[in-house]
């Protein structure tokens, strides 16, 4: 009988692998790249002890180990600056990689049916939940060779292959915990976008714990996976207790899982929803209201994580100019102007970055729609008394003003925690208006995504190519120097950089024109066409 539980695993990860043969090699390969990149730049950057000295007391900032986690400052070669200061945040882009590929093949196919269909086929109970345990698994050890030998053959002399492999295995062993993690959810939710946000804020408070305990008792951060990503001190001390405490955990992550599966109907879950109002309110029977009544959690979970964010930035205003001074290449991210203050001259960078993180969420609420379409749900408001515009209206609405809480609050964040570390402060109208200057771009990405959906719904997935390529060429692009014309191909190239420009008039109101124009032209196009099916 047991037997039969885990029947045709293999056939079914076969057919796993099938459905994310594209995805899960771009995980890996965006993975690399954004790995693979930053040890030559640091070899070129600091090539003096004395370089390397001064970026080593930059790093004993408390903000700055609260960010990214301690590290062995006193022996910081390139391979402890790379691990130090990219290791932690790399696990956690692992860790939401964990999430996704394993919330798809677990609660989502239950959503849409697919996993009764397969039970209905010779296949055990737990044949599924296993398949996709096996199929992420296999990609976090694919994952963990290519970065560990991929830093290897970069030939640094720091980077030797035990260090090397033991970083891969650091992201390898934070892709296990985390995927035993999404995998009980799954089991206690009955939603996939439960199981989400769930799973996310389960890391984010990994996240946040590792960097308040770093900060104020490190022994304490032991207990958080993000904590054992700096234990390992790679490059340095080379521990490998910290990869045997996660795989260790993840097997009792799975191990439970698999429990919960096995006792649990198909499609319930364990934490139970709450029981509805007896009856709606008039706001839950408009398109508009039961949108936001579907994306409210991750609205709210998005809105505080954008605080934090802005928050962590603000931090390290305190000690800003030791962290530019004498340092070629983070002064290159400043944008130069005679007579203006390092503060004054960063913000812009920052912003770029904070507003191009802020157009996720309302990317993200807008592409909804598509999401719903797939899921074959938009025949229920179509076939009663709700028109096509009033329909993608609804969401465009609630990205707009997604976007503009967004920004908001991460201006908050970034203000409220640089007066709280900064002698004389800094005015919330100052940084409130260098934020709110890049509204309009985030409304042409916006809108960019209504024209998707109204004349391309099979290529809305190419509004994140363009935000990725907005976020290279601007940010990175400052350090590689770029044409100009290269940034002005996105929206945000188009933004002045307030304070070091004027918030002039024209290119705002030509990026809002443009931004309403896409918008008018997507609803024109969804009104038109064929509703998939």
């Amino acid at each position: 009988m047991k037997q039969n539980l885990f029947a045709n695993t293999r056939q079914l990860s076969r057919f796993i692998l099938r459905l994310d043969r594209i995805r899960i090699p771009l995980w890996i390969i965006g993975l690399a790249i954004f790995t693979f990149i930053v040890p030559p730049a640091f070899n070129n950057l600091y090539k003096t002890e004395q370089d390397i000295a001064v970026i080593a007391e930059t790093m004993a900032n408390p903000a700055m180990i609260a960010m990214v986690g301690t590290a062995d400052l006193d022996n910081y070669t390139i391979g402890v600056m790379t691990a130090h200061q990219m290791l932690v945040i790399t696990a956690v882009i692992v860790g939401i990689m964990a999430i996704l590929l394993v919330t798809r093949h677990t609660r989502a196919d239950e959503e849409d049916g697919r996993i009764e269909m397969i039970r209905s086929l010779p296949s055990g109970r737990l044949s599924y939940l296993n398949a996709t345990l096996l199929v992420t698994s296999g990609a976090f050890v694919v994952l963990a060779v290519c970065i560990g030998f991929g830093l290897y053959a970069l030939g640094i002399e720091s980077m030797d292959l035990k260090g090397s492999l033991l970083y891969g295995a650091a992201l390898g062993g934070t892709g296990f915990v985390f995927s035993g993690v999404t995998a009980i959810f799954a089991q206690l939710s009955e939603s996939s976008r439960g199981t989400i946000g769930w799973s996310i804020a389960v890391l984010i408070f990994m996240y946040l714990f590792r960097a308040i305990t770093d900060v104020s008792n490190e022994a304490l951060s032991w207990l958080s996976p993000l904590g054992w990503v700096t234990k390992t001190e790679v490059y340095s001390a080379n521990h490998w207790g910290p990869i045997v405490i996660m795989l260790f955990v993840s097997f009792v992550l799975f191990v439970v899982a698999n429990f919960l599966n096995s006792i649990r109907d198909l499609e319930q879950g364990f934490i139970a929803s709450k029981p509805g109002k007896r009856y709606a309110s008039r706001f839950l029977q408009s398109p508009i209201g039961l949108a936001f009544r579907l994306q409210r959690t991750g609205f709210v979970a998005w809105a505080i994580g954008l605080y934090v964010l802005g928050a962590s930035y603000g931090s390290i205003f305190g000690d800003l100019e030791s962290f530019f001074v004498g340092n070629e290449t983070f002064q290159q991210l400043l944008q130069q102007a005679e007579g203006a203050s390092i503060v004054e001259q960063f913000i812009p960078t920052l912003m770029i970055v904070i507003s191009l993180i802020a157009t996720i969420p309302p990317v993200l609420a807008m592409n909804k729609l598509c999401g719903e379409e797939k899921k074959n749900r938009l025949d229920h408001f179509i076939g009663r008394a709700v028109s096509r515009t009033q329909l993608i209206g609804s969401y465009a609405v609630l990205a707009v003003l997604n976007g503009f809480v967004m920004i908001s609050v991460s201006a908050l964040g970034l203000w409220s925690a640089a007066t709280a570390v900064m002698e004389d402060g800094l005015d919330f109208g100052f940084v409130y208006k260098a934020a709110l200057v890049y509204y309009p771009a985030m409304l042409v990405m916006i809108g960019v995504a209504a024209f998707l959906i109204g004349f391309l719904p099979r290529m809305t997935h190419f509004i994140w190519v363009y935000v990725i390529y907005s976020f290279f060429v601007l940010y990175i692009g400052n350090l590689i120097d770029f044409p100009d014309w290269v940034g002005q191909l996105s929206p945000f190239g188009h933004v002045p950089q307030v304070p070091i420009e004027d918030a002039t008039f024209m290119p705002l109101f030509l990026l809002s024109s443009i931004a309403v124009g896409l918008l008018i032209v997507g609803f024109i196009g969804f009104r038109n066409r064929d509703i998939e099916n």
